[in-house]
């Protein structure tokens, strides 16, 4: 990408992309649907030899990521989840990872029902004010998991302290920059190692695709990582590549609709007499809402909310009734979904656990689209009733 084309919107669509096909000049890197490349002797080609290993249109894709993360390296997995296991596998039995207490459930399953098996030790505490981290780091701690706005209680977060933290003891940070996407914040910026997404959501943008991604900025770091991708092989194939490849070129055209959408409803749901609570890092009441405003650009598409009552059937009953938001899991997409946490994406945390944090049995969680917003409220109002 030639030293003009810095600011986001254009990193979005010429990001990482030096180079136009050569064979008949395509705008897009076609999709190389190989899984082997000739050799002219043995060891000898053109940068590409398995595609487990490297395919020009997942390369393609990792240096856009690279690119709009503000890193050096992009890696591209099957999953989010692959590419958080790739993380952890920078670890060793004994070390310690320091993780906050509220997020995705899928995390939480593979940290406590996986490597935990593997000898490492996990700590899940709140971490808005990420001082109190110190308090849980020992000789062994090795890795800081963060996420911010977190999933789905949209607790902010301060990247740049926590940083402050890890630096201090020589550990990594990683951030989940799944909700926040790169058009609202990047974490390498704050002090991140290692920026994670889940690419199925935002960066891809159409519920059509599965995929995890991985950005870094050090080297060392990222020749460890490559070698994980390749050694454990949770790739994503070319398809998949081009398809979030093509979404990343509309981030920031969707992102600001997002944005948009979200602080409409947000309001019209804060002034709703059924509604006991909404969660959104844009209002001024939120505990962290001043580093919310500091560290992001603006304040994203997700909200949660409760009803008057905590009551569980009233919370399955509306979700059930919504006609434009779909009932599903996963978030992001063009379309606004509704979920209900507590028997969807965070099933697999204990009851217990989950209502520490405040995922009881009447939040529901909203990833707003990009419809017409007056539909949106619409369809909230006849559903809540």
């Amino acid at each position: 990408m030639s030293s003009e084309k810095t600011n986001f919107n254009t990193k979005t669509i010429h990001g990482g992309q030096d180079n136009i096909d050569p064979a008949y000049g395509s705008v897009m890197p076609p999709i190389y649907q190989t899984s082997t490349y000739s050799q002219t002797t043995p060891g000898g080609h053109k940068g590409f030899e398995y595609s487990r290993s490297a395919n020009p249109t997942r390369t393609a894709l990792e240096k856009s990521l690279a690119s709009i993360e503000n890193g050096n390296f992009g890696l591209a997995f099957g999953s989010g989840l692959a590419a958080i296991d790739a993380v952890i596998k920078l670890l060793k039995p004994g070390d310690e990872v320091v993780s906050t207490n509220d997020l995705y459930g899928g995390t939480y399953r593979l940290f406590t029902k996986v490597f935990e098996d593997f000898g490492i030790k996990f700590h899940f505490i709140g971490m808005e004010n990420a001082a109190d981290i110190e308090n849980y780091v020992n000789d062994n701690t090795k890795l800081i998991w963060v996420e911010t706005p977190t999933n789905p209680m949209m607790n902010i977060i301060d990247i740049e302290l926590v940083a402050s933290v890890a630096k201090k003891h020589d550990i990594l940070l990683a951030v989940d920059n799944t909700f926040a996407t790169p058009y609202l914040q990047q974490p390498i910026d704050l002090g991140a190692d290692i920026v994670m997404h889940s690419a199925t959501k935002y960066l891809g943008g159409h519920s059509d695709v599965v995929m995890g991604a991985l950005v870094v900025k050090d080297k060392d770091l990222a020749d460890r990582l490559y070698f994980i991708q390749n050694a454990s092989g949770a790739v994503c194939g070319p398809m998949d590549s081009f398809l979030v490849l093509r979404g990343i070129k509309t981030l920031h055209v969707r992102m600001q609709r997002h944005c948009e959408n979200g602080k409409a409803i947000a309001e019209y749901l804060a002034k709703h007499p059924k509604i006991e609570k909404v969660y959104w890092p844009g209002f001024e009441s939120h505990p962290n809402h001043n580093i919310a405003k500091r560290q992001m650009n603006d304040f994203g598409g997700m909200i949660s909310f409760v009803t008057k009552g905590n009551d569980y059937d009233e919370a399955i009953r509306i979700v059930e009734n919504l006609k434009i938001f779909t009932l599903a899991e996963s978030l992001g997409g063009v379309e606004s979904l509704a979920g209900h946490p507590a028997s969807m994406t965070h099933a697999s945390i204990p009851k217990e656990e989950r209502e520490k944090t405040g995922v009881v049995d009447s939040l529901i969680r909203l990833s707003v689209g990009i419809e017409d917003v007056n539909d949106l409220i619409d369809d909230l109002k006849q559903a809540i009733g």
